[in-house]
């Protein structure tokens, strides 16, 4: 009874982080969707728009790392 306990709670903790991965994906699609139009607007800032795209990029990436750490770390 116990082993098999176990075995639903560490499926439901991978089932958990694969729902949750979806919500950085949707905000890095966002990120590089808009940054791309920011570009194509102005072609004379990309370069701050790159870096600011990467930085929002590396923020929802970690937010994502973190989550997956804490599916297996439960």
């Amino acid at each position: 009874m116990s082993a098999t306990l176990a075995a639903i709670e560490g499926s439901l903790n991978t089932i958990g982080f694969g729902v949750a991965a979806v919500g950085p994906g949707v905000g890095i699609g966002i990120i590089f969707g808009n940054g791309v139009q920011a570009i194509a607007r102005q072609p004379e800032a990309a370069g701050l728009i790159r870096q600011n795209m990467l930085l929002g990029f590396a923020v929802v990436e970690a937010l994502a790392l973190m989550g997956f750490v804490l599916a297996f770390a439960i």
